[in-house]
């Protein structure tokens, strides 16, 4: 059904070892190696302007995040109700929470492609063919050679092979290691700078879920070849530099402090994230407090006795 899909991928692995082989030699690993790694920077590239989308739409996120947590507790006895009031939010301020999965929605059909594609090239047969790939194509595939260790291989294969080809091992263990700590640091990357921040909602939980679990999606890479386990490690590779770039040019909101929302200050401007200016506020200075009226005393007079007030002498 996805054939299609295959051929396309299939197809440009095909182009880019062509024009690598004008460098290096075709059979080699540099060749087939570079060639998916050459297929995973192409991609990437391509979804620069999906990933600045996923930060705005994050950033959009924050800042109705106090809105939509006022929502949930008025409307905490009526679910119902709550959501609509919040999906009416997101439509009224133009925000849309399944923005930020689009990276990861467009790079899946590939991941899926390239997989199945290296899978049928490690299996075939002398003289067979895979989709766009030549069966001579294929033949030099299957013994493209990176520091001892094939294209195709992979780590349970090599593991289970007699005799042990232990330079596959070592490579394929290794480049299993790299992907599962670079996807842990790709998750805890991302989902630090996620909207949400009670810690009561479920979404949250499963965000701190999510960065524990991630390493353990490398062991599903311990089945995979060696050149899907490249595109996983250059992928994320690239995700972390990405992220490093992207998130310094727009930082979270309210990263310096002081809790701006809606304004896309650019750094060393002003808050967010802006230099010390943005920081060092001058403080408003106390009002004086009112100087305190003097009491008037009134000296009361005493009353005299009668012989001073006649000037007769008392008897």
């Amino acid at each position: 059904m996805l054939d299609w899909l295959y051929s396309i991928v299939a197809q440009l692995i095909v182009w880019i070892h062509s024009g690598l082989s004008l460098v290096v030699p075709k059979d080699s690993g540099w060749a087939w190696g570079g060639a998916i790694i050459l297929l995973t920077v192409l991609l990437r590239l391509l979804l620069v302007p999906l990933f600045v989308k996923q930060i705005h739409a994050s950033r959009k996120m924050q800042e109705l995040n106090p809105k939509v947590q006022a929502l949930r507790k008025k409307y905490k006895n009526d679910k119902q109700r709550m959501n609509q009031e919040v999906m009416k939010l997101y439509q009224e301020n133009g925000a849309n929470p399944l923005s930020g999965c689009l990276p990861i929605l467009v790079q899946m059909p590939v991941f899926i492609g390239l997989f199945q594609t290296l899978k049928r090239v490690s299996d075939a047969k002398d003289g067979q063919g895979v989709f766009a790939i030549t069966p001579d194509l294929v033949k030099s595939a299957q013994h493209a050679n990176i520091f001892g260790a094939h294209i195709p291989d992979t780590f349970l294969k090599a593991f289970g092979a007699d005799p042990k080809p232990w330079s596959a091992i070592v490579i394929t263990g290794i480049a299993v290691v790299i992907s599962s700590i670079t996807t842990f640091f790709t998750v805890r990357s991302s989902m630090k700078r996620q909207p949400v921040t009670d810690d009561a909602n479920p979404m949250a939980q499963a965000q701190k879920m999510m960065v524990f679990l991630a390493p353990l999606f490398g062991l599903f890479g311990l089945g995979f070849p060696l050149g899907v386990l490249m595109y996983w490690v250059t992928s994320n590779s690239w995700t972390l530099v990405q992220q490093h770039y992207i998130y310094s040019k727009y930082p979270p909101l309210g990263a310096d402090g002081n809790g701006a929302a809606g304004k896309d200050t650019p750094p060393g401007k002003g808050s967010p994230g802006g230099g010390l200016k943005g920081k060092l506020k001058k403080e408003p200075e106390p009002a004086p407090e009112p100087e305190a009226k003097p009491q008037v005393v009134r000296n009361q007079p005493t009353r005299k006795p009668r012989s001073k007030r006649s000037g007769t002498p008392k008897r």
